[in-house]
Formats: structure tokens, C-alpha cells, sequence
């Protein structure tokens, strides 16, 4: 697999000691990774973005976290109906201002 455009990065939750748990777990974090991967092979951009769980990035107040590379946008409360709008912003080369971490 080449270097993708655009790296998609989902909180999940998990600890330095392995534990999961945390807020964006309890709001279905994982479930998040999921949709988000089937949106981009649904799209056909599996060659420009790729999706990968992170463990915690301690703003748990705020989660679910998604965090977009290189671009450095930091999402949070993000649900499953936010995903098709955050990938359209992707491809559009903008942000979904509402979901701004600032």
C-alpha cells in the first residue's frame, strides 16, 4: 500500500496498559472505525485514505475523537450520521466547522 492522501484517526479508547475504556468507547468509538472504512471503500478512495483506531488522546470530555492527517483537524462528538459529511469535506478539501476541536 502506497502512502495515503489523508489518514483518518478514531479514538478507541485504549490505555497505555492495554485497558479499554473511556469516553469515546462508551459512545461506540470502535463501531465509528467501521463505518468510516466502509464509507471510504464505498466512495473508492481506499488509495487516498486510510482509517485506523488510535488509543486515547485524553480530551475524553469531547469524544467520540476524530483527528484528520496531515491536515491536523481535530473532530469531537463525532456519531455515525457525521461520517459521510466529514469524508465530503475530505474530498472537498474542507472542515466540518461544528465538530471543530479548537
Amino acid at each position: 500500500m502506497q502512502k495515503p492522501e489523508t489518514h483518518i484517526f478514531v479514538c478507541a479508547s485504549t490505555r497505555l496498559n492495554g485497558m479499554v475504556k473511556g469516553a469515546c468507547e462508551n459512545k461506540k468509538s470502535h463501531n465509528l472505525v467501521g463505518m468510516f472504512a466502509e464509507e471510504v471503500m464505498d466512495r473508492d478512495l481506499e488509495s487516498e485514505v486510510m482509517v485506523t483506531a488510535t488509543g486515547c488522546v485524553g480530551l475524553c470530555e469531547k469524544g467520540p475523537i476524530v483527528m484528520i492527517y496531515p491536515q491536523q483537524i481535530w473532530y469531537g462528538e463525532v456519531t455515525a450520521g457525521d461520517i459521510e459529511e466529514i469524508l465530503d469535506a475530505i474530498e472537498e478539501g474542507e472542515v466540518v466547522e461544528r465538530l471543530l476541536i479548537s
